[in-house]
């Protein structure tokens, strides 16, 4: 097989080359991403191309591919969703049009948890449940987006075999620096980023998450780009769901009561003052998506993590603490430049590196 990872260089799509170098049935890969990485990888060879360009260029790479895997997302900059909108809407369609032209077999994209409608956090739901979003998460509005994208290309399409896969959050050691100037911005110290210093964990109701290992969703893309029998979605995920309860239990912190009323003023009020890069879209996300089912891929394709939640979460605050990171553009430590002096000058959340 023969098969293109669009995307390839950042947290999933390195777990997903790493997955595909060691799958027998794939003979060749080609990494595509907007900046060419230092690393390299078994079979891969890197092409770099921006899917926010014409995609007559995608058709190209994607000629005499067996499977087109899509992972290309842009989670900053947060303060311009113009341009967030341009790479992860509009770009997903230049993917989606380009390995249709290319008579591309198979198309296996990456959706999230994150799509889903506000749903329950006491019972999972299977893939069935709606897709349409959380209003005021512009992640959120975008993957629903690509959702309905993806169900007139499939329409449009019936010969293509398309799955696609939806995620709880994803952890790695080498993803850490990434998920850091993401999510956390640049004044939060690494040294302090360690379990001893979290006496406490807010206890809310609808805290109830689930999170999975990078590896271990790398090797669910596997599964979905060499099985025939792969269609349609999966939800991944792995045990146990990270309640307040299960977040003290592995952090070694008491839950205390807290509001989640503060909780997302608080994201707002520290995000419009420039101290870190995350809008309260992404608190309302996660208090709002529901708990997935996750049989359908364990029993139909054979998935089983190799880490539990918790410990796919321990291991991102250890990667935090010593300043992980990976040699790829998006992965790298010095993409945060010398005392994190790049995110400082470039405005926090608003750089797209």
């Amino acid at each position: 097989m023969r098969v293109v990872v669009v995307g390839a260089s950042g947290n999933v799509g390195t777990s997903v080359l790493h997955a595909l170098a060691n799958e027998d049935r794939v003979e060749s890969i080609v990494g595509i991403s907007r900046r060419r990485p230092k690393m390299s990888w078994p079979k891969t060879t890197w092409v770099q191309a921006d899917i926010t360009d014409d995609d007559s260029e995608l058709e190209r790479h994607f000629r005499g591919a067996d499977c087109v895997v899509h992972l290309a997302w842009l989670i900053q900059p947060s303060r311009d969703e113009a341009t967030l909108y341009a790479g992860n809407v509009e770009g997903s369609q230049h993917v989606f049009n380009a390995a249709a032209r290319a008579d591309v077999p198979s198309l296996v994209y990456a959706s999230s948890i994150g799509a889903y409608s506000p749903g329950p956090k006491d019972r999972p739901v299977d893939e069935s449940y709606p897709t349409d979003g959380i209003s005021t998460s512009f992640y959120s509005r975008h993957k629903a987006a690509v959702e309905r994208l993806l169900d007139s290309h499939e329409r449009e399409h019936p010969g293509q075999r398309v799955v696609r896969l939806r995620p709880g959050l994803i952890f790695k050691r080498e993803a850490a620096t990434e998920i850091r100037r993401y999510f956390a911005g640049p004044f939060v110290p690494n040294p302090l980023v360690r379990t001893a210093f979290i006496p406490v964990v807010p206890k809310i109701d609808r805290l109830v998450f689930q999170a999975v290992h990078s590896l271990d969703v790398g090797d669910a893309y596997r599964l979905a780009v060499v099985r025939d029998d792969a269609r349609g979605a999966y939800n991944v995920a792995a045990d146990p769901v990270l309640d307040p309860a299960e977040l003290g239990r592995v952090l070694g912190a008491r839950p205390v009561p807290f509001s989640a009323a503060l909780l997302r003023i608080g994201a707002d009020l520290t995000w419009r003052l420039r101290l870190q890069p995350t809008p309260k879209g992404w608190v309302d996300m996660g208090l709002s998506v529901p708990v997935m089912d996750t049989s359908r891929i364990r029993n139909e394709l054979g998935w089983k993590e190799r880490y539990s939640s918790g410990e796919a979460l321990l291991e991102l605050l250890a990667g935090m603490r010593d300043g992980s990171g990976a040699d790829t553009p998006p992965l790298a430590v010095s993409s945060s430049g010398p005392l994190r002096i790049r995110e400082l000058v470039t405005g926090v959340g608003r750089t797209s590196k």
